[in-house]
């Protein structure tokens, strides 16, 4: 059938057989569909859903126009997790190696920038010569010889999604549950994933704002991934504010080296990466209890070996040998930092997230197009979280920039998307819901 008789059926609300979606996914890997009509099918996706069976066969179909990984001769649990997005989330970069030193594998196939969100691919470009883009050789070596590898998508593994991921970025097609589930997933099963565990993004800086749409979006990706044979939960997590202190690439890093170094550890942001971690040793057996992981996973930080990991990794990877005791030498920086106060002093009670996310990308931190370059020293650190005071001492965020237009630019972005209030507000759990 013709590309464009599948858009019109689909444009018209009509279910899909498995064949079609096949047909149009093998059209994208072989370059007989064209970018705009890839784009058309999703617009029509994002409109009219997919149903569960048609969820299904997109997923294997992306999985499927690639290569797969085996993992048969490892002998121990091959675990990962995946986040929906978020601004400020660098939990990968602390969880993978803090996994790897509690005795599992972790191949973990991570993404770059979507839409206002960042991206753990983005981020680790940020150290150099970091090879994000490994062979399926130096993959494996990596997991078998270190116990954690973070890579990007290969142009092997699921590569019909990587065209699609690129498309949506830049169409408007983000937040489509059928269209993420597949995505996500393609990638997890291509990558021969025995655990998963998913970060389900829900608030103001999630591509699911509402707690409804994130739980159904939970429930789909862990509903086809268990029927597809890898066993996986969900955790919906809060996204109504900047996780952790920074948002920007290598500033990102920079606090994930500070946690894994013991240095410093945001309370939120601590607590979301040991629930994941948690979730991923009990469900693989590693652990008996959420108690005892937790107390696995204080040990792989306070004894150095989740930090030695990391270090290990990038070596490996490409990267230098003595990046964890000098990375101010390593990472990007900006030319210009300064801060940003609110006018008055008082608590922060909300934040508008998603134009935090936008303003890093008016930065140049994120795309507005595919395959845009990135300033991977852009963004903010000590940012303020809900529930803290500031006033002409204690910024809302340090702003770390290249240009005074950018600055001014950033200044006002962050006035509009904070809200101060003179009595603090509630803090809550940011773990939602376990499905």
């Amino acid at each position: 059938m013709l590309p464009q008789e599948i858009i019109r059926l689909k444009r018209d609300k009509h279910e899909l057989t498995g064949e079609q979606i096949r047909q149009f996914v093998a059209g994208i890997s072989d370059k007989t569909v064209d970018d705009v009509q890839v784009a058309s099918l999703t617009m029509a996706i994002f409109l009219n859903g997919l149903n569960r069976r048609e969820t299904i066969d997109l997923t294997l179909a992306m999985r499927d126009s690639g290569d797969k990984m085996e993992w048969a001769d490892f002998d121990k649990p091959i675990v990962d997790k995946h986040s929906s997005g978020g601004v400020g989330d660098k939990v990968s970069l602390m969880l993978a190696p803090i996994l790897a030193a509690c005795d599992v594998y972790v191949p973990m196939i991570a993404g770059r920038g979507l839409g206002h969100t960042g991206g753990t691919i983005d981020k680790l470009e940020a150290i150099p010569d970091y090879n994000t883009q490994a062979d399926k050789q130096l993959f494996r070596r990596t997991v078998k010889d270190v116990g954690c590898a973070i890579i990007g998508q290969t142009a092997t593994l699921a590569p019909a999604d990587k065209k699609i991921y690129a498309i949506r970025d830049v169409c408007g097609t983000v937040e489509s549950i059928p269209l993420i589930t597949s995505s996500i997933l393609s990638k997890k099963l291509a990558a021969g994933l025995q655990y998963l565990v998913m970060d389900l993004k829900c608030g103001n800086g999630a591509f699911m704002s509402n707690f409804d749409d994130a739980k159904m979006l939970a429930e789909s990706i862990v509903e086809v991934a268990n029927g597809a044979g890898t066993k996986t939960c969900a955790l919906l997590t809060d996204m109504n504010q900047v996780l952790g202190t920074t948002a920007g690439n290598a500033l990102e890093v920079k606090e994930a080296v500070d946690y894994l170094t013991g240095k410093f550890a945001e309370s939120r942001l601590d607590i979301v990466t040991r629930s994941l971690c948690k979730e991923l040793l009990v469900k693989c057996e590693r652990c008996k209890t959420t108690e005892e992981a937790d107390i696995l996973i204080s040990k792989a930080i306070n004894s150095g070996a989740a930090a030695e990991k990391f270090a290990t990794m990038v070596k490996v990877l490409g990267g230098p040998a003595d990046f964890m005791g000098n990375y101010a030498k390593y990472l990007p920086q900006a030319q210009h930092t300064k801060a940003i106060f609110a006018p008055v002093g008082g608590y922060v009670k909300a934040m508008d997230t998603r134009a935090v996310g936008l303003s890093i990308v008016e930065m140049k931190g994120g795309r507005s197009a595919p395959g845009q370059s990135l300033d991977l020293a852009t963004g903010y650190s000590e940012f303020a979280q809900i529930g803290d005071y500031v006033d002409n001492q204690k910024p809302l965020a340090i702003a770390h920039y290249q240009t005074e237009e950018q600055y001014e630019k950033a200044k006002q972005d962050l006035l509009a998307a904070i809200t101060i209030s003179d009595t603090k507000p509630e803090i809550k759990n940011p773990i939602l819901l376990k499905i």
